[in-house]
């Protein structure tokens, strides 16, 4: 069965996340695995958007970050909690919007063409289960309307699917 998700990425962006979020709401099934769901995620938010070069999870264990389902180049494996805008988020348990990457003080570069970052923290009930890390090669991409939007998204995702049973075990 195919997965496609369908949006015209000629629309304004809050248009575009209109388009996104039935869709994904649809894709995400509680009786999938984890990564499976992790996995259609990125590649949906990924593929909707001209803007993003990489949209992936980081995911909890312990006092670390380790690379979850990925869209984009290859990536950094582990970030310490507080390191970097992705430990950043995750340490503050709130979303990080960077402009420009380069005036970050720490930031880690997976991706030396990464210009800004917008990170948010993937929460269910008050335990941290990782974060989503979206990168862009044009500095100032995100925004207060793409953190509204993509914590909507998080908020289905958290929503469908059991957290309890994330392990990287």
């Amino acid at each position: 069965m195919s997965e496609e998700i369908v949006v015209n990425k000629n629309l304004p962006t809050k248009e575009i996340y209109g388009e996104l979020l039935p869709q994904i709401a649809a894709l995400i099934e509680p009786s999938k695995h984890l990564i499976s769901n992790l996995a259609n995620f990125t590649a949906a938010v990924f593929n909707s958007f001209g803007k993003m070069s990489w949209v992936e999870f980081y995911l909890r264990k312990g006092d670390k970050l380790f690379l979850g389902p990925f869209q984009g180049n290859t990536a950094c494996t582990m970030i310490r909690i507080g390191e970097g805008i992705c430990g950043t988020a995750a340490e503050r348990l709130e979303t990080v919007i960077v402009p420009d990457v380069n005036t970050f003080p720490g930031h880690i570069y997976c991706d030396v063409n990464t210009k800004s970052e917008i990170v948010l923290p993937v929460i269910s009930g008050n335990e941290l289960y990782g974060v989503l890390d979206i990168d862009s090669y044009e500095y100032s991409a995100f925004d207060q309307e793409d953190y509204k939007y993509l914590a909507e998204l998080i908020n289905i995702l958290t929503k469908k699917i059991n957290s309890n049973k994330v392990s990287l075990a």
